[in-house]
């Protein structure tokens, strides 16, 4: 069980390496042994992750409090999460920091779409901003933004080797240590096991051809049942940096690519076009007509109220779905994403990082509040709270953690796919935009889907010349 999942976070970190440094190589047929973390490295061990709790008005105690608090009295800026449990546990985590230490976190909730993120946080870089100091990093920005996030090499060398290698490779840039991995991320296919069963299937969809036959059946069952605002399948499709996730899923699983290869762009073919087409139809059949305007939250409120027979979302929809107040609590489950043969399950890789802005004046009380916040510790907090996926292998072994994340194991073979951060590099939020404003459009229904690849092969070869 446990090599199961060590090999399936070590495809994660393998991908995620060829976000940041070499040029991306095909996805591994299987994965090798994982490489180890050095052992006992700043005297972590997997008793000290022992008696963590899972309630999420109890974070773990401030283990590094005596160093921290020489800085009592300084008053931290934390640009933290937006999405679900997220931003009530930096809260809680940001409240305990400061009861033990007397160093004041102020927590700012990050713009919810990661496009409005980026231009915010650019701004502030181009400002030389000191209003900020610790701040979320998505795993295809510290690239773009290296020059303006504090080296933090020799600071916490010891704590980077606690993570799996592939992802402090990723947030290295010419020999740079810009963050400190947080949690990672990948899309999955969610589901309602009682309507499964209910229906008459025996088992998740692994086909696209499967998922839109049984939201289908599902769809106009409920809704003769009297409840008209049900529908067979959600998604994130509004203009901005989801559906690029979203998009990746669909063309990769469908033989359709990763939209830039080896430096040339390869967004617009055959399997694209018909992938982009498929998703078309989904509008106003299986997803309402609405998802084109969807992001994250909008897909799990729908899913999460019990209107809904599948869900593309992130693994903190997981948590969400089970909390005691929720409709579907025990009644769904996750799966890989579905493929059309050849194509391969696929996720987008996702995750954050925790990085320290260069322009901030409180450096050392935000080096003390990241080592809190990265640690062992509170990654096991977060993945028995909100199932956010650890990126620490004595906390992705560990056994409450896999109770509370059994589809972990579920998901081993799902290749994670990377958005083309590496050919773009500063240049990836407008290759981002031209991509998923050209599939909105052809999901608003204004042009086809020939049309909208075309124009974005055409913008794209113009932007990376």
């Amino acid at each position: 069980m446990r090599s199961t999942l060590m090999g399936m976070l070590l495809v994660m970190s393998m991908i995620l390496a060829a976000c940041g440094g070499a040029a991306p190589a095909p996805a591994p047929a299987a994965p090798a042994a994982p490489e180890s973390p050095a052992s006992g490295a700043v005297g972590v061990t997997t008793t000290d992750i022992d008696g963590i709790s899972s309630d999420i008005t109890d974070p773990p105690a401030v283990f590094n409090a005596e160093a921290a608090s020489q800085y009592a009295g300084t008053t931290l800026r934390f640009y933290g999460d937006a999405v679900g449990l997220g931003s009530d546990m930096d809260k809680a985590m940001a409240a305990k920091f400061s009861e033990e230490t007397g160093i004041n976190v102020e927590v700012l909730p990050r713009p919810q779409d990661a496009t409005e993120f980026y231009a915010q946080i650019q701004r502030f870089f181009q400002a030389q901003s000191t209003e900020t100091d610790v701040l979320m990093m998505d795993v295809i920005w510290p690239g773009a933004f290296a020059p303006h996030l504090y080296d933090v090499s020799s600071i916490f060398a010891e704590e980077a080797q606690l993570h799996y290698p592939g992802i402090v490779e990723n947030n290295t840039v010419d020999g740079k240590l810009t963050a400190l991995p947080w949690f990672g991320d990948f899309g999955m296919l969610f589901y309602r096991t009682d309507l499964l069963a209910e229906y008459g299937f025996d088992a998740p969809p692994t086909t696209w051809d499967e998922l839109e036959a049984i939201a289908t059946a599902v769809q106009e069952g409920e809704r003769a049942k009297g409840n008209p605002n049900f529908v067979g399948f959600v998604w994130q499709g509004a203009a901005y940096e989801g559906l690029t996730c979203n998009l990746l899923e669909w063309f990769y699983s469908q033989d359709g690519g990763t939209f830039l290869q080896d430096g040339a762009v390869t967004i617009n073919n055959p399997q694209a076009v018909e992938a982009l087409e498929r998703a078309a139809g989904w509008v106003g059949g299986i997803s309402p007509s609405g998802v084109v305007s969807y992001r994250e939250e909008d897909a799990r409120n729908v899913f999460q109220g019990g209107n809904a027979m599948f869900m593309r979302n992130w693994p903190y929809a997981y948590s969400a779905g089970n909390t005691d107040d929720s409709p579907i609590k025990g009644v769904f489950d996750v799966a890989p994403l579905p493929v059309t043969d050849p194509g391969s399950p696929a996720g987008t890789v996702g995750g954050w990082q925790l990085a320290i802005s260069t322009y901030s004046q409180n450096k050392d009380a935000a080096v003390e509040f990241v080592r809190y916040a990265t640690s062992p510790q509170m990654q096991k907090w977060r993945a028995l709270v909100g199932t956010f996926v650890p990126t620490i292998p004595i906390v992705s072994e560990d056994a409450e953690v896999l109770e509370a994340m059994p589809f972990l194991q579920n998901l081993s073979p799902v290749v994670r796919v990377t958005r083309p951060s590496r050919e773009t590099g500063e240049l990836y939020n407008e290759a981002s935009t031209i991509i998923f404003q050209s599939a909105n459009e052809a999901l608003l229904g204004s042009t086809t889907a020939a049309d909208a690849l075309a124009q974005a092969e055409q913008q794209l070869q113009r932007l990376v010349r």
